[in-house]
């Protein structure tokens, strides 16, 4: 953890990831509610946990495949 205050950069960062934490857990919770309430038994929580991982995976990969745009050039210090 940093010691100090938070860049807006690094803020949206950890944002993103709480997202993508949310996103693997949230179908499954809700897989649970309609479980319970309709008698799905255990179907709902099967497909809001696959849904939620296909979900979050993907959110993940476009994190990863997301440009830094930190005004780094791709050549290196001497542009080389």
């Amino acid at each position: 953890m940093p010691l100090g205050p938070l860049s807006t950069r690094e803020l949206g960062r950890y944002v993103a990831l709480a997202q993508v934490g949310l996103e693997l857990v949230a179908p499954a919770g809700i897989g649970l509610l309609l479980d319970y309430y309709f008698g799905w038994s255990p179907w709902g929580v099967v497909t809001g946990a696959v849904l939620g991982l296909i979900a979050g995976l993907a959110h993940l990969v476009a994190l990863t495949n997301r440009p830094d745009d930190t005004g780094r050039s791709e050549r290196g210090p001497n542009g080389a």
